[in-house]
């Protein structure tokens, strides 16, 4: 949800589209409905502090350095 909001916040920046727009309003709803607030900014920080919580575990996007593969 996070990449979602923050991609749409973009592409509304660079050129505002309806679809766009709607979308973002969309991601918006469901980030604030999944992290228990009423304040997309709030939602936001609430759920950095989750994926901060969360133990950083090797996955297989990594490589044998540790270090991701995607840019």
């Amino acid at each position: 949800m996070l990449t979602r909001y923050a991609t749409l916040k973009i592409a509304q920046a660079e050129r505002e589209t309806p679809q766009a727009a709607r979308e973002l309003q969309d991601v918006t709803y469901t980030l604030c409905v999944l992290m228990g607030t009423s304040d997309v900014r709030e939602a936001v920080a609430a759920a950095d502090a989750l994926l901060e919580s969360v133990p950083q575990t090797r996955t297989s996007a990594e490589g044998s350095d540790g270090l991701s593969l995607a840019v």
